[in-house]
């Protein structure tokens, strides 16, 4: 066979390949040395390798600095203890255990609530009971709303009869109450109604009755027509004076006829007075010997026997709030006047001691604290004192707010707190006592779990 030569160019490469070395057949060979180039170059990549990781490393810990001390940090923690309030134990207004008795109360209404103007309290029912010479107070009213005192507030000159003259003797063998009626002896309108209401003169009624209607009959027809306009419909008139049983009224009517008196100037001035001052029989004191007590100023007695003792009265009474209370009040058929008396007063002393102030704080009471986690703490107090006025056991609740805080300073206003007390609302603010401070840089460089939050 014959054997072909290897063409030129590959016997060129075969050549080539045959001059490398082989690493496998002498391991120990060492590579020729670099050159000065070479080396100089290898050293400026280490270098550069080197100022590359530290530019690194230090912008690492400038951005990890700039970061923690400007990134935010967590609130104060706020522990808040509001104050609040126990009501005193609710007010009972005292009341008779007999006849029958009612109390209205204007001038509170926030504290007593609207109904307190109608009936605000009441005893034994509200039916119809004699009302003794309560009927007086009917009858002056009645007259007045016909002959009306005009400007000179004395009315007509009346001049006694000897009819009029002998209602005395009828009175007084009735064993009621009289006074002096000479025959053709002069008295005005005004001190004749004066005599009839203050000492209760049961002549004086039947006699002004007779001049301004001419009878009895006259004097009821004007009168049902007068209680009817004024929606006392529980009231029932048979005769002027009251010593009739069967005068009667409610306790409702009552309260209504004793506020319609009080509100005319001409009759709240006479049952007032504690004795006449009438010519003639000055100095005859009135039969309401409560008079100018605990703020008593009115206004008709009733005395009927059997039948009992009655007081319609009107009282001013000063209990805190920034106008005095107005009552108005009856009681029936009492056992005596004393008991009457007694019972009065004992009702008004209970209203009044039933309001209070109630002080709810105090400035500088504590009511919270604020904690940072960096150690910063303060105090969070009442900005100013705070009162009300209550009546009973009036529901009085609290409601507190407070600022988020991470730094404040001592005085700065945090919060509020807010009491209701019925239809009063008062608000006073919660102030730093203390400064609370923002963490330092270290504690923002050590502490970087607390950022951010």
């Amino acid at each position: 066979m014959t054997q072909h030569e290897p063409s030129d160019g590959v016997a060129d490469i075969t050549a080539m390949l045959s001059q490398v070395d082989d690493p496998r057949e002498d391991p120990g060979r060492q590579r020729a040395p670099k050159t000065a180039g070479q080396l100089k170059r290898r050293r400026w990549r280490r270098l550069l390798g080197g100022l590359i990781a530290v530019v690194v490393v230090i912008a690492l810990v400038a951005t990890y600095v700039s970061l923690t001390l400007s990134a935010p940090v967590g609130a104060a923690a706020a522990t808040t203890h509001r104050p609040d309030f126990t009501s005193p134990a609710a007010a009972t207004i005292a009341l008779p255990t007999v006849g029958e008795a009612a109390v209205s109360v204007a001038g509170a209404d926030d504290l007593l609530g609207p109904t307190a103007e109608g009936i605000f309290a009441s005893s034994g029912g509200n039916s119809p009971m004699p009302m003794a010479s309560i009927s007086k107070l009917i009858t002056a009213m009645v007259i007045l709303n016909s002959k009306p005192l005009g400007a000179s507030g004395k009315g007509p000159t009346i001049t006694w009869s000897k009819d009029d003259h002998a209602l005395y003797d009828k009175y007084y063998l009735l064993n009621a109450t009289i006074a002096a009626m000479p025959t053709n002896s002069t008295m005005s309108e005004h001190d004749a109604l004066e005599t009839m209401l203050v000492v209760s003169a049961c002549n004086y009624a039947e006699a002004m009755a007779d001049w301004a209607f001419g009878s009895n009959a006259g004097f009821i027809s004007a009168a049902k027509r007068w209680l009817k306009a004024n929606g006392l419909t529980g009231t029932t008139m048979i005769e002027p004076t009251g010593v009739d049983a069967r005068n009667t009224s409610t306790p409702s009517d009552l309260i209504a006829l004793g506020k319609l008196a009080m509100a005319n100037p001409t009759i709240s001035a006479i049952v007032a007075k504690t004795n006449l001052d009438v010519p003639s029989l000055v100095g005859m004191p009135s039969t309401n010997d409560l008079l100018g007590t605990d703020g008593i100023d009115g206004i008709k007695t009733g005395t009927l026997v059997p039948g009992g003792f009655d007081l319609l009265f009107s009282a001013i009474v000063p209990v805190g709030t920034t106008t005095p209370l107005t009552v108005t009040g009856v009681m029936l058929a009492g056992e005596s006047r004393a008991s009457v008396d007694s019972d009065v007063l004992a009702l008004i002393t209970s209203l009044v001691s039933g309001f209070h102030k109630d002080q709810l704080g105090t400035e500088g009471d504590v009511v919270g604290s604020y904690s940072t986690p960096w150690g910063a703490k303060a105090t969070m107090v009442l900005g100013k004192s705070a009162s009300t006025f209550t009546w009973s056991n009036t529901p009085i609740t609290s409601t507190m707010t407070t600022t988020t805080l991470k730094a404040g300073a001592s005085g700065e206003k945090v919060g509020s707190v807010t009491w209701v007390a019925g239809k009063t609302r008062i608000t006073v603010p919660v102030i730093l006592k203390g400064k609370i401070k923002g963490p330092s840089n270290w504690w923002r460089l050590t502490h970087p779990a607390f950022l951010g939050k």
